[in-house]
């Protein structure tokens, strides 16, 4: 019994010294990026913030056009669910463009890159064709 207890406190000072799976990714200089894994985490950031402002444009653009189908009569109605399909076939469309242009560096370290390259551009685009679709319904 005695053994088991020290396994078991030996275990807890170990879970509670080891890194936490909540630690922040490292911060690089992304105006002085060195090396290919400086290039990928800087990529992956400005990746996620244009993921982010997608993501708002995508609420305003859907509020848009829930409130342009509710003006409309019943048997007219889709738009928000045209808008929902494209969206859904866009994120298949973009995920797999991106893969075929990471193919210009296969199993490179450049390869990871590209694909992030390729998704920030894809997003931004996509982003303005919300802006675009919302615009001339109010939003």
């Amino acid at each position: 019994m005695k053994i088991l207890l020290a396994v078991m406190l030996c275990g807890c000072v170990l879970l509670q010294d080891g890194p936490s799976s909540a630690e922040e990714k490292p911060q690089f200089d992304c105006g002085n990026k060195e090396t290919q894994m400086e290039m990928n985490a800087c990529a992956q950031e400005e990746y996620d913030a244009a993921d982010k402002v997608l993501n708002d444009q995508w609420k305003l653009t859907r509020k848009a056009m829930a409130d342009w189908d509710k003006e409309l009569e019943e048997d007219q109605r889709g738009a928000e669910t045209a808008l929902l399909q494209a969206q859904r076939a866009w994120i298949t469309y973009r995920d797999n463009q991106c893969i075929a242009e990471g193919f210009q560096a296969r199993g490179g370290t450049l390869e990871t890159m590209l694909n992030i390259v390729c998704l920030t551009r894809m997003t931004k685009n996509r982003t303005q064709e919300l802006k675009d679709l919302a615009e001339p319904l109010g939003q």
